[in-house]
């Protein structure tokens, strides 16, 4: 079963090209260079504080699923977080991953669209240098980095302190206000940010793209960490996914819904969002 499942899952993302924005024809976009500056000024006011601890933000919360949803959701698991970070209001947008790597590969085309078709060492790539942009501009501390959330990281922040399928809860019919998916994308071409945030200001967690995750995939949550600490190994091939996308169903949009693919994959499907977070945090969590 836990095969089957798996073998489906990456079913759904290997599935490319749609009808998300008319097909696969590229918009002429002007040049975000002249720009620079002020995007990168923009995505760094457009963090979210995550305070675990602090206020209404739960220091711990259950990951995963302990009845229903699929087998590799389990075991659901209590994970308990002892260090501030901040996650992306927003998936990174195409002009943003244009004035930091240079190039535009979206196959949806649009300044404040996400990002797609980068893989995960792309994306990884993209931190590393937006770190290095961000630092010289002083508009991040020189003890402060760009990265990917922890699949737990991203849960956590998806979930924004709720136990539900979704965090607005469990009634389906809502989910069109808060998420692009297959029910309600086609013929659209949307910037990042216009469905509802979740309760913590966070938007798009549930569909629009898949985001990749810093963890190594595993089909289970047999053997996670319980501090937030992204899954590691050697060789790996396959990274985690997480958030569904336009392209799919809405079970796939659920917080503790999860996939892995290999991490060479490039699709329309896929982006990611980042993590602010300090050197000090990152190298404990191995990240």
């Amino acid at each position: 079963m836990k095969k089957a499942l798996f073998a489906f899952a990456l079913c759904l993302l290997c599935l490319v090209g749609g009808t998300w924005a008319g097909g696969d024809k590229k918009k002429p976009l002007p040049d975000p260079t002249p720009r620079k500056d002020a995007i990168l000024k923009l995505f760094t006011e457009e963090f979210v504080p995550i305070t675990p601890g602090k206020g209404k933000v739960p220091q711990s919360f259950m990951m995963g699923t302990e009845k229903g949803g699929h087998d590799n959701e389990r075991p659901a698991h209590k994970v308990t977080f002892k260090y501030s970070f901040a996650m992306a209001k927003y998936e990174v947008t195409q002009e943003l991953y244009h004035v930091v790597v240079g190039t535009n590969p979206a196959q949806f085309q649009g300044l404040r669209n996400g990002i797609d078709k980068v893989n995960w060492h792309e994306a990884n790539d993209f931190c590393v240098r937006a770190t290095k942009l961000m630092r010289e501009r002083k508009l991040i501390g020189e003890n402060e980095r760009i990265r990917l959330p922890s699949e737990a990281e991203w849960e956590y922040c998806c979930r924004a302190g709720t136990t539900s399928a979704w965090s607005f809860g469990d009634d389906v019919r809502q989910l069109g206000k808060y998420a692009w998916f297959k029910d309600n994308s086609a013929k659209e071409d949307p910037p990042v940010g216009k469905k509802l945030a979740n309760p913590w200001g966070v938007y798009d967690m549930h569909g629009y793209v898949w985001e990749w995750c810093a963890d190594a995939w595993s089909p289970t949550h047999e053997g996670a960490s319980a501090d937030g600490s992204p899954r590691q190994g050697k060789d790996v091939k396959q990274r985690v996914v997480r958030s569904g996308s336009w392209a799919d169903s809405a079970d796939s949009s659920r917080s503790a819904f999860r996939a892995g693919q290999p991490a060479n994959t490039r699709n329309d499907r896929i982006g990611f969002r980042c993590v602010k977070a300090t050197e000090e945090t990152s190298k404990e969590k191995g990240q």
